[in-house]
């Protein structure tokens, strides 16, 4: 079984997903649930989906392991997961959203959510063995089935949430294109830009599934992307991933801006005092803010730990985001006369809101304003179908001692100082820093970047890459 949990959620192949593995981790969850005291018999649990192929079927087989486990599956269909969370937290209800986010169409996953919020990394223990009992029991499966539909319930309160956070008519002075591909988040976004008075143009709409990566955004795509902004003449291209929790935002040439910039300016548009994100994001982010910095590893469980102990120690304004810009709430707000409640989970429109209010209140392009963070150059891209094994296997080289990680960076540069918290970041004896790190959801390797300029980045991405190609072809 491919099934294991990642960075976010469980991940696995959409052929694995659509049987058995799906109702036993449904199953599994609903026992930890139950056992946990955080649900009793009979409390609803919501399901959502996004648009893959695969993700009626996994809906409809999870709906009938929960019910089967005594608990009262509520679907809410195709919606974004931070509608599908804020619906839970306001309800009070647990929730279980198929999706697979940015990875590959032929795979597919589960996120789990308590009535509280996401999941630790305690809770997807318990929910692994769970899982591990249950099949030594050897649990009947109850057949598929459909269940009360609450998704529209689910979108209407999440695009409440996001019409609150700006005044009326802010975005009037922009032009603002949405490639909608197959996010569940398309219709949301045209609806709330319109909202707010942007001139929309709706972009690439697709019935088929596309993976879009938007912390590593393809040639490809930034090639659509600019070539959109050029024959609309956009002030910004915005999207999100297949499930609606990570932003993509262009300046007006259709260049993606760094989610890790984008969740910087969501802090900031909040006024967050504290903010928690991982290792991978940009290293300048300490000197952009007055708010304290926690440095976590990669993974929403992970900044949500962070947050939790920034609100433990007595921080009022606590904000996460991650590379990809996905952002998280953990204390309430006050933004636009307002109180915006925690969400915490990955959040794509209300960082997208905060870039664009940029745009629109400033007298200069993004491309210009984004500049003026001054942070350092960065650059990321991934291998894909890199083997996980081998990626443990480079991994523990470069982890066997000084001499190995030398002689691996001899071409690129002279180490100066690591970091192991989450893959091996290096920094270079120039200031420069690459960072290697095998994905937590698909056979990938990722590689991150910093360097003194633009050029410096890419230059150095593409040699950090080159290394890790060659070096696979010589074991």
């Amino acid at each position: 079984m491919s099934l294991k949990f990642g960075t976010s959620g469980l991940r696995g192949l959409s052929v694995d997903l659509e049987g058995p593995a799906t109702a036993l981790y449904a199953a599994a969850f609903a026992r930890h649930l139950l056992q946990s005291g955080l649900a009793r018999p009979g409390d609803e649990v919501l399901v959502g989906r996004d648009f893959r192929a695969s993700s009626p079927a996994i809906s409809a087989i999870a709906i009938a392991a929960l019910r089967k486990a005594g608990l009262a599956p509520r679907d809410c269909g195709t919606l974004p997961t931070p509608a599908l969370a804020l619906l839970g937290l306001k309800r009070h209800a647990a929730a279980l959203m198929v999706t697979g986010s940015h990875i590959p169409a032929d795979r597919n996953g589960i996120k789990f959510y308590r009535p509280d919020g996401e999941i630790d990394k305690a809770d997807e223990a318990a929910i692994t063995a769970a899982a591990a009992s249950i099949r030594a029991e050897g649990m009947p499966i109850a057949a598929q089935e459909t269940a009360e539909d609450l998704g529209a319930a689910a979108t209407d309160l999440y695009e409440t949430r996001n019409r609150a956070l700006l005044p009326e008519g802010s975005l009037s002075t922009l032009r603002v294109g949405v490639y909608q591909h197959s996010t569940v988040a398309r219709d949301l976004f045209v609806s709330v830009l319109t909202h707010y008075g942007a001139d929309v143009v709706a972009l690439g709409r697709s019935e088929t599934f596309i993976p879009v990566d938007t912390e590593a955004v393809s040639a490809e795509t930034v090639a659509l992307l600019q070539g959109w902004a050029l024959e609309h003449g956009l002030d910004a291209v915005v999207s999100a991933d297949g499930d609606g929790d990570r932003p993509l935002v262009t300046d007006e040439t259709g260049t993606p801006i760094r989610g890790d910039l984008v969740g910087l300016i969501a802090a900031r548009f909040l006024g967050a005092e504290a903010l928690a994100t991982p290792v991978t994001s940009n290293s300048g982010i300490e000197a952009a803010v007055t708010a304290r910095v926690l440095r976590t590893r990669v993974g929403s469980p992970f900044v949500i730990a962070a947050m939790n102990e920034a609100v433990a120690a007595g921080e009022k304004a606590v904000v996460g985001f991650e590379a990809n810009g996905g952002t998280l709430t953990a204390t309430p707000f006050s933004v636009n006369g307002h109180t915006l409640a925690p969400l915490p989970t990955r959040d794509s429109l209300m960082p997208i809101l905060a870039v664009l209010s940029l745009a629109a209140g400033g007298k200069a392009p993004l491309s210009q304003i984004t500049r003026g963070f001054a942070l350092p150059a960065a650059a990321s891209d991934r291998l894909e179908d890199f083997p996980v094994e081998t990626s443990a296997e480079l991994m523990a080289e470069l982890r066997s001692g000084p001499g190995p990680l030398a002689a691996f960076l001899a071409p690129i540069g002279v180490p100066a100082k690591t970091s192991d918290i989450d893959g091996l970041r290096v920094t270079l004896e120039d200031a420069s820093v690459i960072h290697f790190r095998p994905s937590g959801n698909a056979p990938e390797m990722r590689c991150y970047v910093e360097a003194a300029d633009e050029a410096a980045a890419a230059r150095l991405l593409e040699a950090g890459l080159s290394r890790i190609r060659a070096w696979a072809v010589s074991r």
